[in-house]
């Protein structure tokens, strides 16, 4: 079965009130099964427009990675992340077919 993932890519204006945010991540992602694949770090952009934080959640399947999004503990903490950052988020299926 296909894992689920998040692809965020995230501009913070605010980072003292993004901390609170960052802090209740990790008990909702533990509850989903989720875990970071890349989580900030180093990057290029090659091609088109970044954000300066990069992030990517893996799930057990893209059906878990919807659920997490829409649970009511991401929802409520969505609203303690929005006044402090601009985001880009989307949910997708990993690729589980052998390699050509």
């Amino acid at each position: 079965m296909a894992k689920g993932y998040w692809i965020g890519r995230v501009d913070v204006n605010n980072d003292e009130g993004y901390k609170p945010y960052i802090a209740a991540n990790g008990p909702i992602f533990q509850k989903w099964g989720g875990r970071f694949v890349v989580r900030g770090g180093k990057f290029t952009t090659v091609e088109g427009a970044s954000r300066s934080r990069n992030v990517v959640i893996e799930f057990p399947d893209y059906e878990t990675a919807i659920a997490c999004y829409n649970s009511p503990e991401y929802q409520a903490n969505i609203k303690v992340r929005q006044p402090h950052s601009v985001a880009d988020l989307i949910i997708i299926e990993g690729y589980d077919v052998p390699q050509p």
